[in-house]
């Protein structure tokens, strides 16, 4: 966690045959599905352990990195690792669409766009549910099986709420903070020149150098000679050009912003947000990787006429950052999506990247785990 108050003024497939027929795996997928307790047959259809077959081969394990001791933190984990590998009924009688989207009229329920969800407002109570994690992501449709496929897509998922008038400013300067804030986010993880590994330029304009002595000098110099003291992947999403890049040119969003006050004039918005993006590598192929990184960030904007500023500008209170499918222990200034023939042994716990209900993840030391799903 980087804290760092600003200063005040001095003075303030298998083709064996079955048992069991297509029809009897049918009303039991159906009972299944609406809840009913009718037992399992004893052996699944061929199509059924095709299924679950091209599931257990899908399942890697890949690791993640834990935080690095520096002043700013940051945690990364690595490439998706499956759930075990279940009995192809048991696995089928928790998702039937993996039989029945590929029954007559199946592909078309497999394809159809899900609903938007609406605006974040407040802490979600828990991670989000199946979405068909198994579906494998294209260059058409880089967020199938994604949760994200329901999030709102770039500068729009982020929200601003009403502003009012608080610790002594105005109503106005409430507004301005909030949308400096999202001008810095929209700046740091959504330009296309900065996910495509250019400077931040316009991010880094919009930060007082008044405010904060060594904030921007810093940043400036993880921009040009990166280390793990000094990552610009704290406060800014950036790939290597050399290595990935987008997958279409939408990013997905999710999450909120909240205005408040601390000293006298002093506005503070604390923002909580999570960026999806889907990668393909640079030299070519079809495969689509997901990176996934949720921030925290509170920002200010300060009075002049109390405080050391620069009118207009924003400082940072504390910023922390969790990096989901990226490579461990590198510290280059990029984010480094992991593709499957990249993948190493894990031996950390797993993580849900789309789980916004608790806190970002602090952990100890450089261990690498794995994530459920990207």
């Amino acid at each position: 966690m980087a804290d760092v108050p600003p200063p005040d003024r001095p003075d303030g497939p298998s083709h064996e045959p079955s048992s069991i027929s297509d029809e009897e795996l049918e009303s039991f997928l159906r009972e299944a599905a609406e809840g009913g307790g009718a037992p399992a047959p004893k052996e699944p259809s061929a199509r059924a352990r095709m299924v679950a077959a091209r599931l257990r081969e899908q399942e890697q394990p890949t690791p993640w990195r834990g935080p690095q001791p520096a002043p700013k933190p940051r945690r990364r984990w690595g490439a998706v690792v499956g759930v075990v590998a279940l009995a192809a009924v048991a696995v089928i009688a928790l998702r039937p669409s993996l039989v029945t989207d590929y029954l007559p009229g199946g592909e078309a329920k497999a394809t159809a766009s899900p609903a938007p969800l609406p605006a974040e407002t407040a802490r979600p109570s828990g991670a989000p549910g199946d979405t068909g994690g198994s579906e494998q992501a294209t260059r058409d449709a880089p967020f199938r099986g994604s949760p994200a496929l329901r999030w709102a897509e770039g500068a729009d998922a982020i929200e601003l709420p009403e502003a009012k008038a608080v610790a002594g400013m105005s109503r106005a300067d409430a507004e301005l903070a909030l949308r400096r804030t999202k001008e810095f986010l929209v700046a740091a993880n959504l330009d296309p020149d900065v996910i495509a590994g250019g400077r931040p330029d316009e991010a880094l304009d919009l930060l007082d150098p008044e405010a904060q002595k060594d904030l921007l000098p810093d940043q400036r110099r993880g921009l040009r000679e990166p280390s793990r003291e000094h990552d610009p992947v704290g406060l800014f999403s950036r790939f290597d050009p050399d290595e990935v890049r987008l997958a279409g040119d939408v990013v997905k969003v999710r999450g909120r912003m909240s205005l408040a006050g601390g000293k006298p004039g002093e506005i503070k918005v604390h923002a909580d947000y999570t960026f999806v993006y889907p990668l393909v590598r640079a030299d070519g192929g079809d495969h689509v990787e997901r990176t996934i990184v949720r921030r925290e960030i509170t920002t200010l904007l300060l009075d002049p006429d109390r405080w050391y500023a620069t009118p207009g500008k924003l400082a940072i209170h504390e910023y922390k950052v969790n990096t989901f499918n990226t490579a461990c222990a590198v510290y280059d200034g990029y984010l480094h999506p992991v593709f499957p023939e990249d993948r190493e042994r894990a031996t950390g716990p797993s993580v849900d990247p789309y789980d916004r209900s608790g806190e970002l993840r602090d952990t100890q030391g450089e261990e690498c785990g794995t994530v459920t799903r990207t």
